[in-house]
């Protein structure tokens, strides 16, 4: 925010609890259209788009007061948000704190707007007992933003016997999953998902059919042409149909993550049209890249599930847009250089997605006119946060503090050198992009400024 310039007294407004108005934004907000899970009443914010202040006291949103104010910032001419919610993302800690930790994994969060990340229980050792919950929690009192941890399925993620769910909920996770992976079998993910229900939990599955496991990108015409080992787009088709089945039969909730096939999309329109109680994510790679961006054998390119075709691609978009898919998350999957700046068949899978989600969202969703302002706060805020059921999402008085300013008219090419992330392995490097995130206020608290 040239910022500075638009905050006035920016030490008051780093402090945690603090009293302001933000004047003069475009103030967006969103209700949630996704059942939340367990509580099908529920909903969280509103629709509105208008011009005007909002007042924070004490860290929470507020009616409007006359002051004292801690601190004032001007919005004119920016969009004023909820707060972010991620509900996919990978900080690496504990274990492989070289890629990430939780307190920059938090930081790089918030420059890219999200005041809300749920981390997966991927780690070294797997997030799958309350003391390594306890672990994450406690480092991330630090940390510049709401951090949930999400365990294992399964003790070790290894699809063999199920965790100790009911002592990690005590201990304070939202979600459980074995990402990285899928639940293995369909007993385990049944029982998995029974076993999850009776603590207010929901299975959120990584759809890949384990015997089609093991290629580096998407099965079809560039991967021959690349000599490489494809995967198949039937692999995640079939995990989706599996665990849609699973649900309908159990009259459960599940969530389906980063889902990248048209088919897919399809089974899941299907499933909520009969009733069936699930929900699904995409992430910003699958509506903006295609498998054809792998043919110059860039590591930074590899990710799973991977790129997919052009027809993929334009579906994930009509999926977002008529509800389908009811969030976007980023997967942000950090590894380092070395890791992924080598030949394509060895690289790692994944790339760190916090800092360039809204940008590539606003330049290929809402600039073009496939969604609004409203729809991608939707997506990015209210919905996740209905899902993970945190006091998040809205801007509705008493609610946290937690906002983001963004500039809906910056133009810029992204340098993936300058990513707050300990790693910087980004495929956008490059990229003509629209949309920057100014500043970023967690209950009150300004964690980040342009």
């Amino acid at each position: 925010m040239k910022d500075s310039k638009r905050i006035q007294n920016q030490e008051a407004s780093g402090r945690s609890g603090a009293s302001g108005v933000v004047r003069g934004g475009r103030v967006v907000e969103a209700a949630s259209t996704l059942q939340v899970p367990f509580d099908p009443q529920a909903r969280i914010g509103e629709d509105r788009d208008e011009v005007r202040d909002l007042f924070i006291r004490d860290g929470k949103i507020s009616e409007a007061f006359d002051g004292p104010y801690d601190f004032e910032i001007d919005a004119s001419d920016l969009l004023v948000m909820p707060g972010f919610v991620d509900l996919h993302c990978h900080l690496r800690d504990p274990g492989q704190e070289y890629k990430e930790d939780i307190l920059s994994g938090a930081a790089s969060a918030a420059a890219g707007g999200f005041t809300s990340i749920a981390c997966m229980p991927n780690t070294v050792p797997v997030i799958d007992n309350k003391a390594i919950v306890s672990y994450v929690l406690d480092k991330a009192k630090a940390a510049a933003v709401h951090v949930y941890p999400i365990g294992a399925v399964t003790k070790r993620q290894d699809g063999v016997e199920l965790a100790e769910m009911g002592q990690m909920k005590q201990a304070g996770i939202v979600a459980v999953s074995d990402d990285g992976a899928p639940v293995s079998t369909a007993d385990r993910m049944l029982k998995g998902m029974q076993y999850a229900s009776d603590f207010g939990l929901v299975v959120i599955d990584h759809c890949e059919e384990p015997s089609l496991r093991g290629g580096t990108m998407n099965e079809g015409s560039a991967s021959t042409r690349m000599g490489e080992h494809g995967i198949p787009s039937v692999a995640e088709d079939i995990i989706v149909a599996r665990d849609i089945l699973i649900a309908e039969y159990l009259d459960l909730p599940v969530h389906l993550a980063h889902v990248s096939t048209a088919r897919s999309i399809s089974l899941i329109r299907e499933a909520k049209a009969r009733g069936v109680k699930v929900t699904a994510e995409t992430c910003p790679h699958y509506f903006s890249l295609t498998e054809e961006a792998c043919l110059s054998f860039n590591g930074l390119f590899r990710v799973n599930p991977p790129l997919r075709r052009e027809e993929d691609r334009l579906a994930v978009i009509e999926g977002l847009k008529d509800g389908t898919l009811d969030c976007l998350a980023t997967d942000h999957a950090p590894h380092h250089k070395d890791e992924k700046e080598i030949e394509f068949s060895l690289a790692k899978n994944g790339m760190i997605g916090f800092e360039t989600a809204f940008a590539l969202a606003w330049t290929w969703l809402v600039e073009p006119g496939t969604l609004t302002a409203t729809d991608l706060v939707r997506i990015l805020a209210a919905n996740p946060a209905a899902f993970l059921r945190i006091s998040a999402g809205s801007l509705q008085p008493g609610s946290p503090a937690d906002l983001t300013i963004a500039d809906p008219q910056a133009r810029y090419t992204y340098d993936r050198s300058k990513a707050v992330s300990k790693s910087k392995n980004s495929p956008y490097d490059g990229f003509a992009l629209q949309g920057k995130i100014v500043a970023t206020i967690t209950e009150g608290r300004l964690v980040y400024q342009a």
